[in-house]
């Protein structure tokens, strides 16, 4: 008799938990795997995360559980993120799509006429800012501006991971603060509080935080302030690009305008970026004159452009599904490893032991920062990290007489903030395959992201923002 195969819904993962210290073996096998493998041999990030699912895979077998039970962790891990990988697609649409219309053109054509080097910096930290509240999705915002003031911040000279970070802090910012971003309102429905309460406690360690990161970069800025572009080249630049298309904005920034205006009515980022891809189809074709077969061949991969200027034409050569292709592949691995990792119950094992020692208040909102920068690490996405720290450190919050506000915002700095710093979160290998800039690079320049959490632990030390339960 031939034995049936269970399906995946047949599967109980019922095991035993791991104790302790086969939680912190199985972590430090993956951890060393990757940090030497990337750092000291550098070896190739896919093969790396390979190794460490093969070492996950060893352990949860030592814990019972068969290769099928180890499929479906791995599957489970990347079901719950398929709503990131479909918007990773139809980024690299919405890039290449915006990219024949001219919208990403227009924005470069009048963005090298108003932008100085001297303020360069700032203006860009600001103008993010305001994207990525308005779309409420820093990966809409990087996409978009962001591979703008990338072009602009070559075209200047000033040094592209710095530009990089520059982008990445903006882009987080709405990302955590806008009341239409994913991670904002998940983050308040795991931790049981309102959204707006969330967003207000967060006010108080993100504005600081911000007006800081601003003052360096206005800082940062003035370095460039002799390294403004002749004004010949200026011209040069702006003279292909209006020869290369036809840059009224009334007609080539429609693309752009949609999908922020559809994403303020609230509708979904995939109904957002589609609509927006659409329209750019439609103004490449008809306003731009271009073949309707070569634009649809670019949302599969994007060719170079035709300015002549070969930094322009590289840039204006981006996007498509198949650029996406690396950047999504390793996320789909770091995906499958977080799902061996949180269902087999070594990060949840993991995280318990720490939090069962913590007395103090400030103690506690570094524990949960320092939690989701792990659980980010571990699961390769924010999602899942959100909800898994919100579930294990409300009990401790209610101890503490701390509002569940709190929580939520001390997720979010541990979560939401530092997945772009991570070469293999869905986010952070986004942010590459958008910007060019590898993860490590820009993220020495990502202020924000690196500051926000200091700010909350500090404060929480001071003990400002620490809003109490109301009985």
């Amino acid at each position: 008799m031939v034995k049936r195969e269970l399906s995946l819904e047949e599967v109980p993962l019922t095991k035993e938990l791991p104790n302790v210290w086969h939680a912190i073996v199985c972590f430090s096998g993956v951890f060393l795997l990757i940090s030497l493998g990337l750092f000291i041999y550098q070896a190739n990030l896919h093969a790396l995360i390979f190794l460490a699912l093969i070492w996950t895979s060893i352990h949860a077998c030592r814990l019972g559980y068969s290769f099928i039970e180890i499929r479906k962790m791995m599957d489970e891990g990347i079901t719950k993120a398929l709503p990131a990988i479909y918007i990773f697609l139809l980024i690299g649409m919405v890039v290449s799509s915006f990219m024949q219309s001219g919208t990403i053109a227009t924005l470069l054509y009048y963005g090298l006429g108003w932008l100085h080097p001297s303020f360069f910096l700032a203006a860009g930290l600001i103008l993010c800012s305001f994207m990525s509240v308005a779309t409420g999705t820093s990966w809409g915002t990087v996409g978009t501006i962001g591979v703008v003031l990338i072009g602009i911040g070559d075209v200047m000279a000033i040094p592209l991971p710095l530009v990089a970070g520059m982008i990445v802090s903006g882009a987080t910012f709405g990302d955590k603060l806008s009341p239409i971003s994913d991670t904002t309102n998940l983050a308040a429905m795991s931790a049981s509080t309102s959204l707006y309460r969330h967003i207000g406690t967060m006010m108080y360690t993100t504005i600081p935080t911000f007006a800081l990161v601003l003052f360096i970069f206005i800082v940062l800025g003035l370095r460039y302030d002799d390294a403004a572009i002749p004004t010949e080249h200026i011209v040069a630049i702006r003279t292909a690009l209006a020869q290369a298309y036809q840059l009224d904005p009334w007609v080539t920034l429609l693309p752009l305008l949609l999908m922020l205006s559809l994403s303020f009515k609230r509708y979904s980022a995939e109904i957002s970026m589609t609509g927006s891809i659409v329209l750019a189809v439609l103004i490449a074709i008809v306003y731009q004159g271009r073949d309707g077969i070569e634009v649809i061949n670019s949302l599969w991969l994007n060719s170079a452009g035709a300015t002549g200027i070969e930094n322009i034409d590289n840039l204006l050569g981006r996007g498509g599904i198949y650029s996406m292709a690396w950047t999504l592949l390793l996320s789909i691995m770091a995906l499958a490893l977080g799902g061996i990792l949180h269902h087999s119950g070594f990060l949840r094992v993991l995280l318990a032991h720490m939090i069962a020692r913590i007395r103090r208040v400030s103690t506690l909102i570094a524990a949960t920062i320092a939690s989701g920068l792990i659980g980010n690490m571990a699961m390769g996405e924010a999602y899942i990290s959100i909800i898994l720290n919100c579930q294990l450190f409300k009990g401790a919050y209610h101890e503490q007489g701390l509002d569940n506000s709190v929580l939520s915002r001390s997720v979010e700095e541990g979560s939401t903030l530092t997945t772009g710093l991570i070469p293999w979160t869905t986010t952070g290998t986004f942010y590459v395959a958008t910007l060019g800039i590898p993860t490590l690079d820009y993220a020495p320049y990502a202020l924000l992201n690196l500051l926000n959490p200091l700010v909350s632990i500090a404060m929480a030390i001071a003990g400002i923002g620490l809003l109490r339960k109301i009985h």
